[in-house]
């Protein structure tokens, strides 16, 4: 055999430490890519096979949202029709409130004419503040409210020019201005320039059909409007009493049939205000709901159909998922066994004990207390044992841990891990309930609990 040379025999010795050391750094990666691989793995199957916990974010609230109707309005009011024919003016503002004697309009036998008039200073500075608010709130959709500042404006003009008159010994009824003659409210109340056809409906009149939006129709009078005797001028509303009818379904009908008095909420504006209500029934046998005000009219004059919001469901309180209630027992123990520890805020119990020596001693205990009531304290079941004796401080009178009783209450889980929390319920339905805020070592809005209690247990991790 060919011996081989001291050069390949050097040559083959570094091919083969290269080689080594070229395996040996590929095993060590394959080995820690491997570890985290199957760790991977491994995780996935456990988070795969794992019960999930639900979590539940409390809310606050009503336990269901209230019902909300479209009520016809009916109230107290009068159309006052012109008295000779001519061109109408109007000097009280739209949905205003005048006096009796109080100056509403003028008619003219001609088309109007400008009148001159110079406005004291007072005037000056009201009629500034009249555009000022209106300029404040005005929405152009409300277009039709130029009108009644217009109306406000030569109103304030013309009460100046009135109070002039009078001073000089000339009567509010047969006062003219250019060529216009000057009419005045019969009674108080309040104005409107238009008319709908419902100026005389009752609850006799009561149909679905008169519900019916769609079909509605409002006629506006305005400054310039050519009348003849006889024809409508204004609406005079003479009473702050008035009345919603809404529809009522069968279900809506068993709800408020023991109710008498019902707060309303108008979705116009969000305004509260107390009503009497009546549950009526017309001749074909349908129920509709009469609501009774004796306030706010004048809020809401602009339309005959109002929208509005029966507040019937009025526990208010956490919401939380009827599934998530759970009942727990508890250890009770009269209040007058607790006593103090050191720092005098903790509550606690002197339970009887023996030390290494075989000793009668006792151990402070502060268990988790989750209820105070009738003279008991409700406490954590994992703090004793049956048969466990309590002394009471001061005293040799003991107490037998024996007694349970259960408390209704909620799996919290903002720490990581299932917590029990006592809860009291208000109201509740099928799905959710209403629970009181503020219960002693209770939860608050915007806690996490769990959806579904029977799905955990206590401590268990729930991370979510």
């Amino acid at each position: 055999m060919a011996k081989r040379s001291a050069k390949q025999d050097r040559n083959v010795s570094k091919f083969s430490h290269s080689g080594i050391r070229h395996l040996f750094t590929l095993n060590i990666g394959t080995i820690v890519f491997g570890i985290l691989f199957i760790y991977i793995l491994i995780s996935i199957f456990l988070y795969v096979t794992a019960t999930h916990v639900k979590s539940y974010q409390v809310t606050s609230g009503p336990l269901a949202r209230n019902a909300e109707y479209t009520g016809i309005a009916v109230y107290s009011e009068k159309i006052v029709t012109a008295d000779a024919a001519g061109y109408v003016d109007y000097y009280a503002a739209d949905h205003s409130k005048v006096k009796k004697g109080g100056v509403v309009y003028g008619i003219s036998p001609t088309e109007l004419q400008e009148t001159s008039i110079e406005p004291d200073p007072a005037t000056l500075k009201t009629i500034s503040r009249y555009c000022e608010e209106f300029s404040q709130t005005f929405l152009p959709q409300n277009f039709h409210d130029v009108y009644s500042l217009r109306y406000l404006i030569e109103g304030e003009l013309l009460n100046e020019v009135l109070e002039q008159r009078m001073n000089s010994g000339v009567s509010s009824t047969s006062l003219t201005l250019g060529g216009s003659t000057i009419c005045v409210a019969a009674a108080d109340g309040i104005v409107c320039y238009s008319m709908d056809g419902y100026e005389n409906f009752n609850a006799s009149l009561l149909t679905d059909a008169v519900f019916d939006e769609k079909s509605y129709g409002m006629m506006r009078l305005k400054t310039g409007d050519k009348v003849a005797p006889g024809d409508p001028v204004y609406r005079l509303i003479d009473s702050e009493n008035w009345s919603l009818y809404i529809q009522l379904t069968a279900k809506q009908i068993v709800k408020l049939d023991s109710s008498s008095n019902i707060r309303v909420k108008f979705l116009k504006d969000g305004v509260t205000q107390n009503a009497s209500f009546t549950i009526l029934q017309n001749e074909n046998g349908t129920y509709f709901g009469r609501l009774d005000f004796t306030s706010g009219l004048i809020r809401y004059l602009d339309s005959r159909y109002i929208d509005i919001e029966l507040v019937t469901n009025n526990a208010v309180g956490l919401k939380i998922p009827v599934s998530s209630i759970l009942t727990k027992q508890f250890y009770t123990i009269p209040e007058e066994y607790s006593t103090y520890g050191g720092n005098k805020k903790n509550i606690g119990f002197l339970k009887a004990t023996t030390d290494r020596s075989g000793n009668a001693t006792t151990s402070f205990v502060t268990p988790t207390i989750y209820h105070h009531t009738d003279g008991k304290y409700y406490v954590d079941s994992s703090a004793f044992h049956d048969g466990d004796i309590i002394i009471r401080d001061g005293s040799t009178d003991r107490f037998i841990v024996r007694d349970q009783a259960a408390l209704e209450g909620v799996y919290c889980m903002n720490k990581g891990y299932a917590v029990f929390r006592r809860i009291s319920i208000l109201d509740k339905n099928e799905d959710y309930c209403i629970i009181e805020k503020g219960t002693p070592y209770g939860i608050a809005q915007f806690d996490n609990i769990v959806e579904n209690a029977s799905t955990v247990r206590d401590s268990q991790i729930t991370a979510h």
